[in-house]
């Protein structure tokens, strides 16, 4: 009998809407994933492992290796734990301190990655997007720029213009060039899945990484973007699913094939607790030429334990693997 091959899913973002839907992922049978993530994370132990070592960020790189393995929760709880007793070591998590060192040993900060992947039993391959160091720069519809990923996360004060594009600023050369195998596995993949994730600061980087675009553009495999279900101040505020989608395909040059929203609307108390951090739930109407040019599919997809609305991982994972 022939084994049948694999389905090789791609999916491309950062941060903790990666972590879900890898962590959903992990668990279908007969999938194949590849993750590519962003690597602007400039806050918190990452972005004082980058100022203080000239690291390469490694939070959102040790996020997916947590997703994808069978250990993953008892290794979120060792390897997210912070440093509280060492002066020098305070605030810094266990894991992006671990991922570091076997870099700097290795090398290089891709081997380091392989390494840790290894001694937690990972299926599936974890891919930066670049290895260059880069800052990721945000410009304002009033001309001005914001530089830092955090900085751009977190706006200060109460009101500013909305963000018009970002691109990537090289530390110690004249470009940013993309990790190669990247390329490959988009030209490899049967499906690839964009976000959820912070549209400015998680997923579109990754999009800004010169031959990222046109290789999106050449693909055979069939594009699908998970939009988030809330806004967030500073990045989308105010913006339907129509807004995240055209941001997103004016960066890519084309079209997606087919956009994922969530249609169940999150309880109205964590609505108002969000509406304290000018938070709000994306609007999911589209019209019918919106509809046409891509599929549109909808489906309750939302997790709110703890209070905090996020993808549900599981959910997420059955309906892609339904669309597809």
């Amino acid at each position: 009998m022939i084994k049948k091959r694999p389905t090789h899913i791609l999916t491309i973002g950062g941060g903790s809407g990666q972590f879900a839907l890898l962590s959903g992922l992990r668990d279908l049978a007969d999938i194949d994933v590849t993750a590519v993530v962003s690597m602007v994370d400039s806050g918190g132990s990452t972005g004082r492992l980058r100022d203080e070592l000239g690291a390469l960020p490694p939070g959102d790189i040790l996020k997916c290796i947590l997703a994808l393995s069978p250990h993953r929760d008892m290794a979120r709880a060792i390897l997210l734990k912070r440093f509280q007793k060492d002066r020098r070591l305070m605030g810094h998590n266990a894991g992006n301190m671990l991922l570091t060192m076997l870099s700097r040993y290795t090398g290089s900060f891709t081997a380091g990655v392989r390494a840790l992947a290894e001694i937690l039993d990972v299926s599936g391959t974890i891919l930066p997007v670049t290895v260059d160091r880069a800052t990721l720069v945000a410009e304002l519809s009033d001309g001005t720029r914001v530089f830092g990923e955090a900085a751009i996360d977190m706006p200060r004060g109460t009101q500013r213009e909305r963000i018009e594009n970002v691109f990537l600023v090289p530390h110690h050369s004249d470009g940013i060039r993309v990790f190669p195998p990247v390329i490959e596995a988009i030209e490899n993949a049967d499906c690839i899945i964009i976000g959820p994730g912070d549209l400015f600061t998680s997923v579109l980087p990754n999009l800004v990484v010169p031959n990222v675009r046109e290789a999106l553009q050449q693909t055979r495999a069939r594009i699908l973007y998970v939009v988030n279900i809330m806004t967030k101040y500073g990045e989308t505020h105010g913006f339907g699913a129509v807004d995240f989608v055209r941001h997103l395909e004016k960066q890519m040059g084309r079209t997606v094939d087919g956009v994922i929203l969530n249609a169940k609307r999150p309880p109205g108390v964590i609505i108002e607790a969000y509406h304290q951090q000018k938070s709000a739930p994306v609007s999911v109407d589209v019209d019918a030429a919106f509809a046409q040019e891509r599929r549109v599919y909808t489906a309750d997809l939302i997790d709110t334990s703890g209070g905090i609305v996020r993808h549900d991982g599981a959910k997420l994972a059955a309906f892609i693997r339904q669309i597809m």
